[in-house]
């Protein structure tokens, strides 16, 4: 297994899915490499790679650039400026508009900061439809009647819409029949309360915007319900009737994919058709649905538990030679690329991890290598960080996390504090599991 490349595949993955075109670049030479091109840039004859990146991005604003928004643009591709931008966070984003060929397209450009500090990721995200939508939903809202109806945050319909709705289809079934024909699919997002905990609200409301959207991808015939705070409802249909257990293994398979590349939100689903002969209203239906829906969401659960070191006692079993060699196979490839700093690398399979000689050395550990090093670790974190710390874990490890820096203070042997800037990452196995816990950490 080549970490490395896994690591980066892993990653890659992600930001492909969610960005239109990313840049490579070195902040310092100006030298910059496009690996995920954009169509409107290529119409525009914008180079994928060259070695001037800040003048040459200052000069290719001047040809597709929304006059308006120019200004704006060109500070933003100052070097000066962008150093600025992230000084104090490893990551910044603004949003303003492309014109080519007589076109407006909406972008968001989001400026992520390397570990090694010498290069910056320069995202660039189509959003015209989000925008497109945003107005629509802006100009229904105008209407207090839809406004009555629709959930303010996903632009879906509420549970009041949802009520009027069973009660047309509880008629349907009165006058109908057996010829009367449909379908509910139960949604809820896994985690949304540790999001809100841990990552604040903001965090949790985008979680469930993108699952309005992902549901409503899948399901573009049938009306689409957010009930509650993490619950969503489909009701299907004529013809998307036909194909809902198609329909609904397709959203499976988006949220487990969603899972292995922590690339968007995971969702547990049920799914349950009227049967004539043993249903008599929509409840029926609907509490079916929700039972499978729960059934699934103990699946997800117990995966994640599987996943989690903190909760185990996985060290019982003594780590294998073999997982002990791939182990610091492992971590000699971290320890190259790392490019300084605090290097750690947990195996959650045995609760079983490597530490670098540097951190030992400083922080008195007892040795590099430990069973159930979360517990020895958490004895060096300043109480008053401790909660950001668990947060941090707690949240990658339940398939919620991403790739992003936290700061703490740790105690040295000395029993001095210093302040580690550290950035974690997670490994999955086959099924989606985390499988390897890892990452550096770089004193301030």
């Amino acid at each position: 297994m080549d970490t490395k490349k896994e690591a980066y595949s892993q990653i890659g993955l992600a930001m492909a899915k969610h960005f239109d075109s990313v840049y490579y670049v070195d902040i310092e030479s100006g030298h910059y490499t496009e690996f995920v091109p954009m169509q409107i840039l290529k119409e525009a004859g914008i180079p994928m790679q060259g070695e001037e990146f800040f003048r040459e991005s200052q000069e290719n604003a001047q040809k597709c650039v929304h006059p308006s928004d120019l200004k704006l643009v060109m500070s933003l591709y100052d070097r000066e400026t962008m150093k600025k931008h992230l000084s104090d966070s490893y990551s910044y984003s603004v949003v303003y508009r492309l014109l080519v060929n007589g076109r407006t397209t909406h972008v968001r450009h989001v400026e992520i900061l390397c570990e090694d500090k010498k290069h910056v990721i320069c995202c660039l995200e189509n959003i015209e439809d989000e925008v497109r939508l945003r107005k629509e939903h802006e100009l229904e809202l105008q209407s207090a009647r839809r406004m009555a109806r629709l959930d303010e945050l996903t632009g879906v319909r509420n549970k009041n819409a949802f009520m009027e709705y069973i009660a047309t289809l509880d008629d349907k079934i009165r006058t109908e029949g057996k010829i009367f024909s449909f379908g509910i699919v139960m949604c809820d997002i896994n985690d949304l309360k540790l999001m809100n905990d841990t990552r604040g609200h903001s965090f949790g409301d985008e979680a469930i915007q993108r699952t309005g959207r992902m549901i409503c991808g899948t399901f573009r015939k049938s009306p689409v319900f957010r009930i509650g705070g993490d619950e969503f409802v489909v009701i299907a249909e004529g013809e998307e009737t036909d194909q809902l257990q198609e329909l609904t293994e397709r959203l499976k398979e988006e949220s487990a994919a969603n899972k292995r590349t922590r690339s968007g939100p995971v969702v547990a689903i049920g799914m349950a058709v009227f049967d004539p002969d043993t249903d008599h209203n929509v409840d029926d239906v609907y509490k079916r649905a929700d039972g499978a829906m729960y059934e699934h969401k103990k699946v997800l659960k117990a995966a994640r538990s599987r996943g989690c070191f903190v909760e185990t006692d996985r060290h019982k079993t003594p780590i294998t030679d073999e997982r002990k060699r791939l182990l610091d196979g492992m971590f000699g490839a971290l320890t190259t690329i790392s490019g300084g700093g605090y290097v750690y690398l947990n195996d959650l399979r045995y609760d079983f991890s490597r530490w670098s000689l540097p951190l030992v050395d400083d922080f008195g550990i007892e040795s590099e290598y430990m069973y159930r090093a979360d517990k020895v670790w958490a004895e060096h974190i300043h109480p008053d960080d401790m909660e950001v710390y668990k947060g941090a874990v707690e949240e990658i490890l339940n398939g919620n996390g991403e790739i992003r820096p936290i700061r703490y203070r740790a105690r040295r042997s000395d029993g001095s504090y210093v302040t580690l800037a550290t950035r974690g990452f997670v490994l999955s196995d086959s099924n989606g599991d985390p499988e390897y816990f890892g990452g550096i950490m770089i004193p301030q």
